[in-house]
């Protein structure tokens, strides 16, 4: 039976300069957040290696070996792991999000689409929207910067998404990045045009180099409520849980439906989405 609530949490972390180190701190936290009863636990962008680095040294067989502990701890707390890591294939490297399900199985692997300035000197853009399940969720995914670009929301909502997990790790002058605390990021209405779960969670504090990361890691409701929400100081976890009967996706469903003369062109893209997240699992 497909589940009708689902316990999440975002976990805001700051990170090591040390890999072994931040998945130590994934591994502590996972265990934490399952106590707590998380079905489904968030990390930022890039969290298992941390996102502030030069990335030139970056050798495959650490990260992997480092993803794969990530694996065993989702195994051993029985609940979905989603974490930013980079990975490794074909000769490139791509910044990704993996998904671990309650065996510890990695079951979606989305690389980021819209790269920054700073993401294209090393890494690869991916080449596929997200939609995966979690308990029989269907959810969708983003990286940081891609909140810009609301179609990468938009169609895996219209192919069924009920949340969005967005692993996000801020780096903007310190102005910038008052502007976007306490929810003043466009989250909210985000959540609210496509009327699904928003799950959002970053890195915080000072990064370096006078840059620094908002935090405000949060999960908000269909209809823009914020239900958890941590501050820009310290590493929290954020837990709320989800009446995926909310989540009914109305305002994508009609745009399927209207205009009339766009109906077909819609359809034929969904197609193309699903085929290609299909090509690419």
């Amino acid at each position: 039976m497909k589940t009708r609530k689902l316990h999440v949490a975002a976990v805001q972390m700051k990170f090591r300069p040390v890999i072994g180190e931040n998945v130590g701190r994934i591994v502590e936290s996972v265990r934490s957040a399952a106590r707590d009863g998380a079905d489904a636990i968030l990390f930022p962008e890039c969290a298992v290696t941390g996102y502030r680095r030069d990335f030139r040294g970056l050798q495959p067989v650490p990260v992997a070996e480092a993803c794969a502990a990530v694996g065993r701890a989702a195994r051993a707390a029985r609940c979905n792991v989603l974490v930013g890591a980079p990975t490794f294939r074909g000769g490139r490297w791509f910044n990704s999000l993996l998904v671990f399900d309650r065996r510890g199985r990695e079951v979606f692997r989305y690389s980021k689409i819209h790269l920054t300035a700073d993401d294209a000197r090393f890494f690869t853009p991916g080449n596929s929207l997200a939609l995966f399940r979690l308990d029989g969720v269907p959810a969708t995914a983003i990286i940081c910067h891609e909140r810009r670009y609301p179609e990468l929301v938009r169609l895996p909502v219209m192919l069924g998404a009920q949340i969005l997990f967005h692993p996000n790790a801020g780096l903007d002058r310190l102005a910038i990045s008052k502007t976007k605390r306490r929810g003043c990021d466009g989250i909210a209405g985000r959540a609210f045009e496509n009327q699904i779960f928003y799950v959002f969670a970053n890195s915080v504090g000072p990064q370096g180099g006078g840059l620094w990361s908002a935090g405000d890691s949060k999960i908000v409701a269909p209809d823009s409520r914020v239900l958890g929400l941590a501050n820009n100081r310290d590493e929290v976890i954020v837990h709320a849980e989800l009446d995926l009967a909310a989540a009914g996706r109305r305002y994508a469903r009609e745009a399927l439906e209207q205009p009339i003369f766009l109906r077909a062109a819609w359809r034929r893209m969904i197609v193309l989405c699903r085929d290609q997240i299909r090509k690419t699992r």
